[in-house]
């Protein structure tokens, strides 16, 4: 264990820790907005910088390892300073139309510029020429007026994901994001999954849904997945009691990521008007369905395996549970095959 110093503050930590790591353990906060834990540590944006002590030096807490014996400063006046200067050069190369950007009050560089009294009228230089959006995709899309160049898109898709799909160019001396969501996304290596979307520190790249709310008229409610047997976690985001949009939660199986069906095909059903909300019955004489009560349903179910048993055997009945259950209803379903039907015919689809 090493020991330093942090904001006065002595402790003891691990040689691996970074000095971002460090103060979190501390409970003291260090703004950032490249940096994604464990995936992004690239230290691009400043604005994490810390002075060490006695050396006078500005280092990027996120990718700094602690050494013994330092002595580190958050808020010192050189460190705020430091991350104004920061954050005026990212704002004199983002457009700011905050009001009708999806992202407004959700967005990370917006909150950190609210901090340190960073506005736009403070940072002269954006060229008047707007950049294309990239929206043929049917989920996501792209304004390059918006992205801060922090590379987390990147990152997430190529060391999380494992797709690859983003990737990045020089276009004389600018940097320039190439994402797939324009009209050849068909054709590209994205798979609509969305985990670029939910890290990106503005509204670069959004999910279109989220157009449809803002984060102060919403509520989170914490479920797991419906697709298959990994089980991710994922908040759902509700609006008026009806289902708007869900975001990865940080579940033990998934840290935050879904794919694009636990992102994009999780809820529409619930409020589609042709969902079966009741048990239905088909009338033989008009061969029209019919509603039914769920104990004349389940009493005329029970009677039609009953008369197929007794007349065939159990061999002659199944049971094929439903990958969006639970795992205690596939359990009931199979010893239900097993000891009421006598059979041995049961099996589960493990994914959609």
């Amino acid at each position: 264990m090493l020991h330093v110093t942090i904001d006065g503050i002595q402790m003891d930590v691990s040689p691996e820790m970074t000095i971002l790591q460090a103060a979190r353990t501390a409970g003291i906060r260090i703004p950032t907005l490249c940096y994604l834990e464990g995936v992004n540590d690239i230290g691009s944006c400043r604005v994490c910088v810390v002075e060490i002590e006695g050396s006078g030096q500005l280092l990027t807490a996120c990718n700094t390892r602690v050494q013994d014996g330092m002595s580190v400063r958050t808020d010192s006046e050189k460190v705020i300073a430091a991350r104004r200067n920061a954050l005026n050069l990212i704002m004199a190369h983002h457009r700011t139309n905050c009001f009708s950007c999806p992202s407004n009050g959700d967005c990370e560089l917006q909150a950190v510029c609210n901090e340190y009294g960073v506005t736009a009228q403070n940072s002269p230089g954006l060229s008047t020429e707007k950049q294309p959006v990239l929206d043929a995709n049917p989920f996501l899309s792209y304004d390059p007026d918006l992205c801060i160049h922090c590379d987390r898109c990147i990152s997430t898709c190529e060391k999380v994901t494992g797709r690859s799909a983003i990737t990045f160019s020089r276009k004389g001396t600018e940097t320039v994001l190439n994402l797939p969501f324009g009209d050849g996304w068909k054709e590209s290596l994205c798979e609509s999954c969305g985990n670029c979307a939910q890290n990106c520190p503005t509204g670069a790249i959004t999910e279109k849904r989220k157009k449809e709310y803002r984060p102060w008229e919403v509520r989170r409610v914490r479920t797991t997945c419906p697709h298959c047997a990994v089980g991710c976690q994922m908040d759902l985001i509700v609006k008026d009691n009806k289902i708007v949009d869900c975001v990865g939660a940080d579940g033990p199986s998934n840290h935050g990521l879904l794919c694009v069906k636990g992102r994009s095909a999780s809820f529409d059903f619930v409020d589609h008007p042709d969902r079966i909300r009741h048990p239905l019955i088909r009338d033989r004489e008009t061969g029209e369905f019919r509603q039914a009560s769920w104990d004349e349903a389940l009493d005329l179910v029970a009677a039609k395996f009953t008369e197929i048993k007794e007349q065939y055997g159990g061999e002659a009945l199944a049971g094929f549970a439903c990958s969006r259950s639970a795992n205690e209803d596939i359990y009931m379903l199979q010893k239900m095959v097993r000891t009421a039907f006598h059979s041995n015919n049961t099996d589960n689809c493990a994914r959609v």
